[in-house]
């Protein structure tokens, strides 16, 4: 059992010690006590916010992403396939600074723009490893399965997917850790996330809050991977 988790301690550990390093006495001693870090109450807040706006993305991604990735695998869709990679490749080319621009005179300030960048940023990187998770599968375990008389949302749910968990499973890292930096992003249209101090010491030469809400972001990223592969582990064990 302590092996199947052993792999998400360094992730989860270095995220705390990330966390712990964002509080305002570590800032302060670490730039030199020349700045005013934020209140350790105001940091946990954008955090909480951040990982509320993060999280949202991440699901809406990995769903999209895995319906998507597993449409762009069944011989009904094949002829769809360019058309799906082209899309959410031109969806990436884009850059979440721009995405946010763009879209605040539609959606307006706050989450909204901010989740439709993490939606552009996102969709490719899924789309492509649940896409090559799947092709993983041998043909021999597709084949076998139809011999029994399976059926293909069957041999999808009993013998693609189990089989492909560990991919689908690193592409969903990637994408919680993809999710987490772009949120920041979100504090230039508004969003209360761990970007807002960012923005805010850049524009106040505050190197102290410039530092807890790198430091914090880093921190959550750490923690979700660290987790995620905690849960990975214990579903490819069973």
């Amino acid at each position: 059992m302590i092996a199947v988790f052993r792999p998400a301690l360094a992730p989860l550990l270095l995220g705390l010690a990330l966390a712990a390093a964002s509080h305002p006495a570590f800032a302060r001693l670490l730039t030199g006590g020349g700045a005013r870090p934020l209140a350790a109450e105001r940091l946990l807040d954008l955090a909480l916010n951040h990982l509320l706006l993060a999280g949202t993305g991440f699901l809406v991604v990995a769903l999209l992403g895995l319906g998507l990735g597993i449409a762009a695998t069944r011989p009904a869709f094949a002829s769809l396939r360019p058309a799906i990679d082209t899309l959410a490749a031109f969806a990436q080319a884009v850059p979440p600074v721009v995405v946010v621009a763009l879209a605040l005179p539609i959606l307006g300030f706050g989450g909204p723009p901010t989740l439709l960048a993490l939606l552009a940023y996102g969709i490719m990187p899924v789309l492509r490893g649940i896409v090559g998770a799947i092709e993983t599968v041998p043909a021999e375990a597709r084949s076998a399965a139809e011999a029994i008389g399976f059926k293909e949302i069957q041999i999808l749910l009993g013998v693609e997917l189990p089989l492909a968990v560990h991919g689908i499973f690193e592409t969903l890292r990637t994408a919680f850790i993809l999710s987490v930096s772009v949120a920041a992003v979100g504090a230039l249209a508004g969003a209360p996330t761990l970007g807002t101090p960012i923005v805010a010491g850049l524009q106040n030469q505050n190197l102290a809050a410039m530092l807890q809400g790198t430091l914090a972001t880093a921190a959550l990223a750490f923690l979700g991977d660290g987790l995620l592969q905690a849960v990975a582990g214990r579903i490819e064990r069973r």
